[in-house]
């Protein structure tokens, strides 16, 4: 019976009310106050829940939300405020299809700032642009007809032959401990925060320095050839321990 009363609260927003003249009854205003208490219901009744509560179905952090709007275009939700609402079926929905693809939702994301934050530090150095602040530019008159061209690419073979050494280094010291491969061609060195103080130092720095490695051949393997090779680790018993 209450939720009878709350929907005809809300048709009576719409239509109005005797008391009101009859271009006010359909008006613009109606309907938003209409929709604004239909979100309010709806919220009242936990259908649809903030950015704070979604972690309670999909593990990722405060910023989960936005990234499944820009990521996976969810777009059952709606913006109330400062806040966005979700609509928590399909939030439940996207947990389970999430686990069915054995994605974590919160390395997935990790993965994905890793792989931007890859990008943005090839573009600085292909690019070189790197210049003051403020002014625009200053460019001398006679500075003229000075140009290059790419350089010769090395041969695939020999970036192959790197990415095969990577991979014999990587199952040598038992990487898989330390490193994940998403995608078959981009690694990332695992992180918890209350475990990282035990972590050797040496083998921080092996594991950081064996990702920047692995990646910066996998993407000039790419260049390259134009296509994407991947390596799937497989979980050998005769690994060494760091």
């Amino acid at each position: 019976m209450k939720e009878l009363s709350e929907i005809k609260f809300i048709l009576a927003k719409v239509t109005g009310t005797s008391d009101l003249e009859i271009k006010d009854r359909f008006s613009l205003e109606a309907l938003d106050k209409a929709a604004q208490h239909f979100q309010q219901m709806c919220i009242d009744r936990e259908e649809y829940i903030d950015d704070w509560k979604i972690d309670g179905i999909i593990k990722g952090g405060h910023r989960s939300g936005a990234f499944i709007r820009n990521e996976f275009g969810f777009s059952n939700c709606f913006k109330r405020g400062s806040r966005y609402y979700y609509n928590k079926t399909d939030l439940v929905a996207l947990a389970k299809e999430l686990k069915a693809r054995k994605v974590d939702l919160r390395r997935y994301m990790e993965l994905r700032d890793d792989e931007e934050k890859f990008k943005k530090l090839l573009d600085a150095a292909l690019s070189n642009t790197q210049g003051k602040r403020g002014k625009k530019f200053d460019l001398p008159f006679d500075v003229r007809d000075i140009v290059t061209s790419s350089p010769k690419a090395p041969s695939a073979d020999v970036v192959r032959a790197e990415i095969s050494n990577l991979k014999e280094e990587y199952f040598k010291f038992n990487m898989a401990e330390y490193v994940d491969i998403h995608k078959g061609n981009h690694a990332m060195v695992k992180y918890e925060y209350y475990f990282e103080k035990y972590i050797k130092p040496d083998i921080k720095k092996r594991c950081k320095r064996w990702c920047d490695n692995f990646n910066y051949a996998n993407n000039a393997l790419k260049l390259i050839t134009n296509k994407v090779e991947k390596f799937i680790p497989i979980k050998d018993d005769d690994m060494i321990q760091l």
